[in-house]
């Protein structure tokens, strides 16, 4: 992929994040304001497909986001160029992807790992 979809695509990512970032501390500060537990909110939460679908969509954003943004960083700051910068970035990317798939699961499915 050349260097100016990579950068769109990041861009595209952070237009994707940027609602459900607002949505997520909305819900966050509503959730908390009467002192909800986290029983509570799993409670609410496992096995609704709405919040499942909201939180998987907004880990695949994120991990594309990060990705991404880290690949320059690598590049700027680390000096890592070629194949080592791109497997280093992907990397990162499906391990942030792993880490939050799993969360998502956890919460809206109720399973644990």
């Amino acid at each position: 992929m050349t260097e100016f979809r990579l950068y769109m695509l990041q861009r595209l990512s952070a237009l994707v994040m940027a609602p459900f970032v607002l949505l997520h501390i909305g819900v966050m500060i509503y959730a908390i304001r009467d002192g909800i537990s986290a029983a509570e909110i799993l409670g609410r939460t496992q096995g609704s497909v709405l919040w499942f679908t909201f939180y998987a969509t907004f880990v695949v954003a994120v991990s594309i986001h990060a990705a991404l943004g880290l690949r320059i960083v690598l590049s700027e700051w680390a000096g890592l160029r070629g194949p080592t910068r791109e497997i280093t970035s992907l990397a990162i990317g499906l391990g942030l992807f792993a880490l939050g798939a799993n969360a998502v699961w956890s919460v809206t499915a109720g399973g644990t790992s």
